[in-house]
């Protein structure tokens, strides 16, 4: 049942407006684990200024009047170019979790990146949301291929695995904070007593959050998750990629996608904007390999550049977030309205019919 202190009423105009109802629901602990980033929080900082150096070209009289934001990514169609993150704890952020994220994607016609550390299994929130709960994450430890035969069994199209996390950032706010989050709020894809559970023959409680929470002694390589993925029984995606080299190798492992991410700042500090390697990560990989990005996208401005140097489509994290616990569902779906709306508007104004036609010569680098 929704906790009665969550909002259900939605009457938001902006993401400020929707991030300020989320943090005032929010325990300070959680709020700050939403928040924050690694280290001096230099890359969280990165990724939002990476977007103010850019301009959109207008181009007035141009005759664009009902642009399509229409794009597909792995073949699965999508009614915008935005996706919702796999963030694991979401029961923290409101009771209903990915079950509400997913419902909300699903209204908005996109996908919802289903996390393996996530509050639900793959298997409910799947059941709550067929439409939107196509894709499923995993990490490239030991258990994966237990875990990529869930995500198969579940009814999933694709895998995203996440390679940029062998163990969590040194993150300071958490540390400041003594967080210590009931790891039931991580635990739907995994055995929470000695017997199986909902998750059947998935892994155990320590396999996965005491990888996350530790020294990362066992983190695989390229070469492991290579060897792994060759029993997936789905396509797969490479997330955390931020150089052609790990790109290059990521698709040299099978990926048959990447995004480019640096964890929102959550991993690395300092670590580049993934809006900066982007275009280079796009040249390396060149026009048909799917590329998506996440790390600082809040607007549908955001959206637009990034289409413009080189993604094929963006993920959202810390935007679906306040949506959440602001909202539930209907501040999910809020979010992703303002935005899909916010790039329309701009592709009408700038003259672009589709988004396939979002490039680099729509955009100014500008000095601040």
């Amino acid at each position: 049942m929704t906790n009665t202190m969550y909002s259900t009423t939605v009457d938001f105009g902006s993401l400020d407006e929707i991030r300020d109802a989320a943090l005032a629901v929010l325990p300070a602990d959680v709020a700050d684990f939403l928040e924050g980033g690694a280290g001096t929080e230099s890359t969280l900082r990165r990724n939002r200024s990476a977007f103010e150096r850019y301009a959109i070209l207008p181009e007035p009289m141009s005759g664009v009047g009902d642009p399509s934001i229409a794009t597909e990514i792995l073949g699965i169609g999508i009614d915008l170019p935005v996706l919702t993150a796999p963030f694991g704890g979401d029961a923290l952020f409101h009771p209903d979790g990915h079950r509400a994220v997913a419902t909300a994607a699903a209204d908005a016609g996109t996908v919802d990146i289903v996390p393996e550390a996530g509050s639900f299994s793959y298997t409910q929130v799947r059941k709550d949301a067929p439409r939107a709960a196509r894709i499923a994450q995993l990490h490239p430890f030991t258990h994966a291929a237990r875990v990529a035969d869930l995500i198969a069994d579940a009814g999933y199209d694709a895998i995203c695995v996440t390679v940029d996390c062998p163990m969590g950032g040194f993150r300071t706010r958490n540390m400041r904070n003594r967080f210590s989050p009931d790891l039931l709020a991580f635990s739907g894809n995994v055995v929470v007593a000695d017997g199986p559970g909902e998750a059947g023959d998935g892994p155990r409680v320590a396999e996965v959050m005491g990888q996350l929470m530790g020294s990362g002694e066992s983190a695989w390589s390229w070469g492991d998750l290579a060897a792994a993925a060759r029993d997936f029984q789905l396509p797969w995606i490479a997330k955390g990629i931020l150089t052609p080299t790990a790109a290059h190798r990521a698709l040299a492992a099978g990926a048959s996608a990447l995004v480019v991410s640096n964890h929102g700042g959550r991993q690395v500090d300092p670590a580049p904007a993934s809006l900066d390697v982007l275009p280079a990560i796009r040249a390396a990989v060149g026009p048909d390999v799917p590329v998506l990005v996440d790390s600082g996208i809040r607007t549908g401005a955001d959206v637009f550049v990034a289409l413009a140097l080189g993604a094929d489509a963006v993920i959202i994290g810390r935007a679906a977030i306040y949506g959440l616990a602001a909202a539930g569902q209907a501040g999910v779906h809020r979010v992703l309205t303002l935005i899909a709306e916010e790039l329309r508007v701009l592709m009408t104004l700038s003259g672009v019919a589709t988004v396939a036609d979002i490039t680099a010569d729509r955009l100014m680098e500008v000095r601040s």
